[in-house]
């Protein structure tokens, strides 16, 4: 059975959710995680995940975010987490594609998420966009502060950036652009990525893979991004599956 290890549970709502879930079931997905992206809002990421037992969630403070309230303590953050159904810290990190919030702040925040999986041994979400440099400057100065679990999610980075990633131990979870005909970067990272460090997802409702490419996407089409990471690797559908179930087993550490 698959998992994916990010999505976005509250952008479906009510009977359209309980459809997305059946849906992920009859597809093989038997677990997922709804991120967070709001500090504020942790309390409806730990609802959607109390409301079902296959869903795990996550807290934290999108990039995107990082600028509409006060930059939050580490130990703030890290009191969010305490619900047994909270399995990890973020989506956290760096976007100046859109810099919809100062840089400062951005990195502030992303210094505080850090911290804070530090001080709970849960691990972080990063979301990374055209920002590579920071967030590899970033993840070398506070690994020196003392180790801390992390996965660059969505991969759509530099290689450079994948490498120094790996060499701080953390993962690369790659979602549906890794099936969009012009990522052959991308699948080129993947296929060099060790394979106890892999993870998929969909980052539903977003990018959705081929052949859906362009329409809302969710959590049951992670199967197709698995296909082609198991293609890469030389896996079959259950390798692949194995494999990266076992691999979020071995980071998402609450949820084992």
């Amino acid at each position: 059975m698959l998992i994916d290890s990010h999505c976005h549970l509250d952008y479906f709502q009510g009977e359209d959710r309980a459809g997305v879930l059946a849906r992920a079931a009859e597809a093989g997905v038997s677990e997922m995680v709804t991120i967070g992206t709001r500090l504020e809002r942790s309390d409806e990421m730990r609802a959607i995940a109390d409301a079902y037992p296959n869903v795990w969630c996550t807290v934290g403070i999108h990039p995107h975010n990082a600028g509409a309230t006060p930059v939050p303590s580490p130990e703030a953050i890290a009191a969010e987490t305490e619900h047994p159904k909270v399995i990890g810290i973020g989506e956290s990190g760096l976007d100046y594609f859109y810099d919809k919030a100062p840089r400062d702040l951005q990195q502030a925040s992303f210094r505080a998420h850090i911290r804070a999986a530090r001080l709970t041994g849960l691990p972080l979400a990063i979301h990374a966009r055209d920002a590579d440099d920071d967030i590899a400057a970033i993840l070398r100065e506070e690994s020196g502060e003392g180790r801390f679990d992390f996965l660059l999610h969505c991969f759509s980075s530099t290689r450079a950036l994948a490498e120094a990633a790996l060499e701080l131990g953390g993962y690369l979870s790659f979602s549906g652009i890794l099936t969009f005909p012009k990522s052959q970067e991308i699948r080129d990272i993947a296929r060099d990525t060790p394979a106890d460090r892999l993870l998929v997802e969909t980052d539903s409702p977003y990018l959705a893979p081929v052949p859906f490419r362009g329409k809302r996407n969710e959590p049951g089409l992670v199967a197709h991004t698995a296909r082609v990471l198991g293609e890469i690797h030389g896996l079959d559908p259950a390798g692949i599956a194995d494999l990266t179930t076992a691999n979020f087993r071995r980071l998402f550490k609450k949820a084992a």
